[in-house]
């Protein structure tokens, strides 16, 4: 058995590949929990049929699902329609559609991290077509090598409008893009100086945006000689990048944040767990895929250490409601209700994206999350597999009270229930009043309402 804390775990252990035993057993709570991190949440039949896989399969299929062209065609059209209305908050909406329904969970899952990561708000960008362009490279990037991914977002239209680089004249540098990228993007604090800044920036000149596109005005670039992170050059941007992504806190820096996004958000993990995993990064080019594929197959991921050790977003909260019992809803309505909760898809609060983990919660979000749920539980457009929730339940033989508290239980929970909390939620399934589908309802508001739901 691995130690208690996460900082006191063999580094060879922790990142060594997930083996089934009789304490860390390949069961549904398993896979619920690969799930939730590898997604949103698992349907009862994506239960029934992953526990049919071994486990280093069935992350395979996750990481490289089949493609589905029906589904992006359908995709496309969306997003062309709600373009043609001009208003970046209805991308929201979209996107949400996309989470509910696409048959490549992590993907989405890895590109709100990326969302939040290279945050880039609409209430400045006020482009939906920039912004919808940013939220296209990010899925096309989610789980490739990192370098590719910095490169286009140093040229994003929105990303230059957002962090004011899209007039950077060598007369007078503009230093924003810069400090980001190498603060929150790519190195961390503590990892470069203000000259480094300074002279990264004279890097960047040039950059303009034309008609909603990257321009390079050569005009206007500082084409000198620069030294910064230890290199010398007459580096341009495309250059600049790869000095700051080749220095050797890059990995680490990428490799903590995705660890923390994956297994749990407390405590820090410490350089010594993180440096054996960053070194393989680093000689496998920074491949992200790579990287996540080792993280979710790995010992420390499936140990106690990981399970229940993270907080839901609201995003995570909701569309992990709907996908794990077949749900679907007013996403429109949903997007207003997650802005109300603090996570507004599009919309980061600010260049750090949203802080998550303990954030997320406390006494007034606990409520807005619990009302959440009511309004979905209670909204008209809501259906569970098309039909009611009582209906789902019959599907999978859970009706009665007792299993049907357990189902849920296992569907929607990362701990298990107090066996003193589970004989109140049957009591609550019990009681008269409306047909069986309300009574089905009220028990699933109520487990929204304890702290075990929170948890991811």
């Amino acid at each position: 058995m691995p130690p208690l804390e996460l900082n006191e775990l063999d580094p060879d252990w922790a990142w060594s590949e997930y083996e089934p035993d009789a304490d860390q057993p390949w069961d549904r709570r398993r896979v619920a929990h690969l799930y939730r991190r590898a997604g949103f949440a698992a349907s009862e039949r994506e239960l029934r049929e992953a526990l049919q896989l071994a486990p280093a399969e069935l992350i395979q299929r996750l990481v490289e699902p089949a493609a589905d062209e029906t589904f992006e065609a359908q995709m496309r059209q969306l997003v062309e329609a709600t373009l043609a209305g001009g208003d970046p908050a209805r991308l929201a909406s979209v996107w949400l559609y996309r989470m509910l329904a696409t048959p490549d969970p992590l993907r989405e899952k890895l590109t709100l991290f990326w969302h939040g990561h290279f945050a880039t708000s609409a209430a400045k960008v006020q482009d939906a077509q920039l912004m919808q362009r940013q939220n296209a490279v990010l899925r096309q990037h989610a789980l490739g090598r990192f370098e590719p991914l910095v490169q286009e977002i140093s040229r994003d239209p929105a990303m230059l409008v957002y962090l004011d680089s899209d007039s950077n004249r060598k007369s007078h540098p503009n230093e924003n893009y810069a400090r980001e990228l190498m603060e929150l993007f790519c190195l961390g604090e503590g990892n470069y100086t203000e000259q480094d800044i300074r002279q990264l920036a004279r890097c960047f000149t040039g950059c303009e945006v034309r008609r909603r596109s990257y321009r390079f005005n050569q005009y206007q670039h500082d084409s000198g000689v620069k030294t910064f992170l230890g290199s010398t050059g007459a580096f341009g941007g495309e250059e600049a990048v790869r000095v700051v992504i080749a220095q050797p806190a890059a990995a680490r820096f990428l490799v903590r944040k995705l660890v923390h996004y994956l297994v749990c958000d407390e405590p820090r993990a410490s350089d010594r767990l993180i440096e054996p995993l960053a070194e393989e990064f680093r000689q496998r080019d920074l491949d992200t895929g790579w990287l996540v594929r080792r993280v979710l197959g790995s010992q420390l991921f499936f140990s106690t250490l990981a399970l229940g050790r993270k907080i839901r977003s609201p995003v995570e909260l909701a569309v992990g409601l709907l996908r794990a019992l077949e749900g679907s809803t007013n996403v429109v309505e949903l997007s207003g209700e997650l802005g109300q909760l603090g996570q507004q898809l599009f919309f980061p609060p600010n260049v750090k994206g949203w802080e998550g983990g303990r954030n997320w919660i406390n006494s007034s979000t606990l409520l807005g999350r619990a009302n959440l749920v009511e309004k979905l539980l209670h909204g008209s457009p809501t259906r569970f597999a098309g039909g009611t929730l009582a209906d789902l339940a019959e599907r999978y033989e859970v009706a009665t009270s007792p299993r049907f508290v357990d189902w849920l239980a296992e569907l929607l929970l990362a701990v298990p229930l107090p066996d003193d909390v589970r004989r109140e939620l049957v009591e609550v399934a019990e009681q008269p009043g409306g047909d069986r589908d309300a009574q089905l309802r009220r028990t699933l508001h109520a487990l929204s309402t304890l702290p075990e739901f929170q948890l991811a």
